[in-house]
């Protein structure tokens, strides 16, 4: 038993010890392993972690610097900050497995977006922040200036403008920390969240330019120029959870510099664990296991592997908590 660790560590240490709770440590154990020898890692969010309130256990992982780099969906960019301004409006609806249609129009006709057991406000949590981002992205599409998605949610939240509607303790918003970090991030296909959408109907009102937002193949340029600058030694671990575009673009940028730069020297990711319950079969990125992987040239023979086959917002906390030794 460990002594230098808390109790959720011990804990863990006690009782995961078959199966997915083992799959679980060894993930756990090997992300330690790979921060200590001296690696970085990048972690993908996949869906609405964010809603989940996985900042409470992200942001502090974030402070103790042991992420290096986040991509995520534009959900979990902008859920993140929603859940900071607007969380006492927040609605849970528990029973939401026997909801039938007409419940669930009556949630859209009071302005209730359901994700799971959980319904974001839209005036209190969209519209707050589109009133401040607005006027972020007008500025700069005056001022003829360029930012990636990820860049204006930062200028807005350091800007202290949203601090008046704070609803929880800010040690826990994972987007705050990273904001004063600086943490690099990159936010594929962010054209399709809810700031996304908004963005796009302020092009179409010809209000801005689109070229005012960074595109998604810019964030790929950026990324791969990133993975370059720091994949020395010990390399870049890969922690994904969930699947979807989140993890699949970041992963692609070591092929991309590998056949397509024709860089035959860079280093494959040097670790990789990905929580996933998706169904391991028919063509699913989700559900494919790290092996299918090493066919297009993203992990190497020897790369550490995991795959946890549970549900993320139990295993990620964990995991962090044991990284943070807690």
């Amino acid at each position: 038993m460990s002594t230098n660790r808390g109790p959720i560590s011990k804990f863990m240490e006690t009782n995961y010890l078959h199966f997915n709770a083992a799959a679980m440590m060894d993930a756990a154990k090997g992300y330690e392993t790979h921060l200590d020898e001296g690696g970085k890692m990048m972690i993908t969010l996949a869906g609405a972690m964010s809603t989940a309130e996985l900042g409470i256990s992200l942001a502090e992982m974030i402070r103790q610097d042991k992420v290096s780099i986040i991509s995520c969906t534009g959900a979990n960019l902008e859920e993140d900050i929603m859940n900071l301004v607007a969380h006492s409006h927040y609605k849970r609806v528990p029973n939401y497995r026997d909801l039938s249609p007409q419940d669930e129009w009556d949630l859209l006709e009071n302005h209730y977006n359901r994700v799971t057991d959980t319904c974001i406000p839209e005036e209190e949590a969209f519209r707050r922040l589109q009133k401040h981002i607005y006027k972020i992205w007008k500025d700069a599409d005056t001022a003829g200036e360029r930012f990636f998605p990820h860049e204006f949610m930062y200028k807005m939240l350091l800007s202290g403008d949203l601090e008046q509607y704070y609803e929880i303790d800010p040690k826990n918003s994972w987007m705050l920390a990273a904001a004063e970090k600086n943490l690099p991030i990159v936010v594929p296909g962010w054209e399709d969240s809810t700031m996304g959408n908004i963005f796009a109907s302020y092009v179409m009102k010809k209000e801005v330019k689109a070229t005012t937002m960074k595109s998604g193949i810019e964030y790929m340029g950026w990324l791969a120029d990133w993975y370059i600058a720091n994949s020395a030694g010990k390399g870049i671990g890969f922690f994904q959870i969930g699947g979807g575009i989140a993890g699949d673009f970041p992963i692609c940028v070591v092929p991309m510099l590998y056949q397509d730069m024709e860089m035959e020297n860079i280093p494959f990711w040097s670790y990789f664990c990905q929580i996933s319950d998706s169904t391991t079969s028919y063509g699913s990125y989700s559900g494919a296991v790290p092996n299918e992987k090493i066919t297009w040239g993203k992990l190497d023979i020897n790369t550490p592997k995991f795959i946890v086959e549970s549900d993320a917002t139990i295993v990620a906390p964990l995991i962090f908590a044991w990284v943070l030794k807690q």
